[in-house]
């Protein structure tokens, strides 16, 4: 399933984006690649699924944390 190597290539990307903008695009990124998991997920219920949103969401959740900034 080439969605499911999509997101084990981007869980296991290095995160060193140097620009507002990178971080951007990748936060974008991931955000598409859980929808699709998700979509995926409604037909088949398969909990490997599920375990793979949970750890692109925290990934998410850590890009989105940095672009805010510390306030």
């Amino acid at each position: 399933m080439e969605l499911l190597e999509r997101a084990t290539e981007f869980e296991n990307r290095k995160f060193s984006f140097k620009t507002t903008s990178d971080r951007i695009l990748a936060s974008r990124e991931v955000k598409a690649l859980i929808l699709e998991l998700n979509e995926v997920y409604k037909q088949n219920k398969d909990p490997e699924l599920m375990d793979q949103m949970k750890r692109l969401t925290a990934v998410k959740q850590k890009i989105e944390k940095r672009l805010k900034g510390r306030r």
